[in-house]
């Protein structure tokens, strides 16, 4: 399988991914933050690092395998893991950039990139995946993606996956009431009606209103209207008119065919929520796919690409690529771009990936069978690549992307599924933030 081997256009698009440590005991390689102008070492290749995991609690179990694993063929190099939440690990960085305490290495998906790249906080990494056993190994799509989302044209992550949406669904649920798969918009809120009974305690859906709701709603919203570009001649699209009439159909879901306590799930509680009830349908990505076949088997669920209009457009908005960073604080950089390398390669990544359900970046990885035995993953990769997807690029460029799309408006989307805001307010004001964020940056770069 060739994995984002289409149009440029195309390469930022990706298919999108609790240890109870404390940060500053644990944290090592790093005299003060970045800000204070630290530029680390090289080192002796040797000894500790610290490891950031930025989706710790989720993937901490597949991690400490591959940590296991790197330490038995680099005994003199000793991994600290640190687990974070991933509706926390922007602020510990910030923080950590600011205060001192960055890790070695550290989780950084593409949302977040240019942020922190833009903070001076971590090495480029071209010459050094130029003269390493990835060269040529990772996936060229990927790669520039990781460079587009940084924003300096760099590589100041080496990408380890890529993420898409997906919508599960309980087949058995649906057989039941007759209901044919919800591969249009217009099946997916019929289901969404026909599968609650809210005495039973039973709903059509489960709503993200949460932490990481802005960039679910973006989807539901653009896939609706067909809207396949993020800007418009220099001005977003988000509040357009025809997005405003989706966002409004889909917050009505709320309440009506969900469950009330959805305004405040984050992913972990959605997912928990849709395994262990009587729910229809949930929105989420590739990476909780090994989750629900813990909890429901192989025959009671499916995961398909997000819907179509009726007319078979398929649009979705770009999920970020996920990878790992070098902070430049780092006393031994050496030991820690070995570590880069060996999670890079493909049988780490390999291992990573189909934990997560995820694309590898690693090109070798992404040949492995189990890809076409992940149904979810198979038909991911079949939607995105058939030509017919148009993808809304998300401007994961702009430093301000996540502050934006989570802290100032993340609270405001709640105050929308109340009904304490419109969606055209909510919208408005989130388009005049990107207006300005837009023009900024565009300044800058005079």
């Amino acid at each position: 399988m060739t994995i984002f081997r289409n149009r440029r256009r195309r390469a930022a698009s990706a298919f999108a991914l609790t240890t109870a440590l404390a940060l500053t005991t644990t944290a090592c390689g790093d005299g003060g933050g970045a800000a204070a102008g630290d530029k680390g070492t090289e080192g002796s290749g040797k000894g500790e690092i610290t490891f950031w995991d930025n989706n710790g609690g989720v993937r901490t179990d597949v991690w400490t395998e591959i940590i296991k694993d790197f330490e038995a063929k680099n005994p003199d190099i000793k991994v600290n893991y640190v687990g974070i939440a991933a509706t926390e690990v922007q602020s510990k960085y910030d923080t950590a950039i600011q205060g001192g305490g960055l890790p070695d290495v550290g989780g950084v998906g593409a949302a977040m990139l240019a942020g922190i790249a833009a903070q001076n906080a971590l090495e480029p990494l071209d010459e050094r995946i130029a003269s390493s056993s990835l060269k040529g190994k990772l996936n060229a799509g990927m790669a520039e993606s990781v460079k587009a989302a940084g924003g300096r044209d760099r590589m100041y992550t080496v990408p380890t996956s890529a993420n898409n949406g997906v919508v599960y669904y309980r087949t058995d649920l649906f057989q039941a009431a007759g209901l044919e798969a919800p591969t249009t918009w217009s099946k997916f809120f019929t289901a969404a009606g026909k599968l609650t009974d809210k005495d039973k305690n039973r709903f059509g859906y489960t709503i993200r209103g949460g932490a990481g709701s802005i960039a679910q709603a973006l989807d539901a919203m653009y896939g609706q209207t067909g809207i396949s570009s993020f800007w418009d001649d220099g001005r977003t699209t988000v509040n357009d008119p025809k997005n405003i009439q989706a966002l409004e159909k889909y917050v009505a879901l709320f309440k009506k065919s969900t469950p009330a306590a959805d305004v405040n799930n984050d992913f972990t509680k959605m997912v928990a929520q849709w395994d262990s009830g009587q729910i229809g349908m949930l929105s989420h990505n590739l990476g909780s796919y090994q989750d629900h076949v813990k909890a429901l088997g192989t025959q009671k669920f499916r995961g398909i690409p997000n819907p179509t209009t009726d007319d078979g457009t398929r649009v979705q908005v770009s999920n970020p690529v996920d990878g790992l960073g070098l902070f430049k604080t780092g006393k031994n950089k050496a030991a820690a771009w070995k570590f880069i390398e060996f999670a890079a390669s493909h049988e780490s990544n390999s291992k990573w990936n189909k934990s997560a359900g995820a694309i590898p970046a690693n090109t070798e990885a992404a040949k492995d069978p189990w890809i076409q035995e992940s149904e979810p993953t198979k038909l991911a990769a079949e939607a995105l690549f058939s030509g017919d997807t148009e993808i809304v690029q998300l401007p994961y460029y702009l430093p301000d992307w996540n502050t934006i799309s989570k802290a100032d408006n993340e609270p405001a989307f709640q105050k929308v599924l109340l009904g304490k805001m419109s969606a055209k307010d909510f919208l408005d004001t989130l388009a005049e933030q990107l207006n300005k964020a837009q023009a900024e940056w565009e300044q800058q770069k005079q």
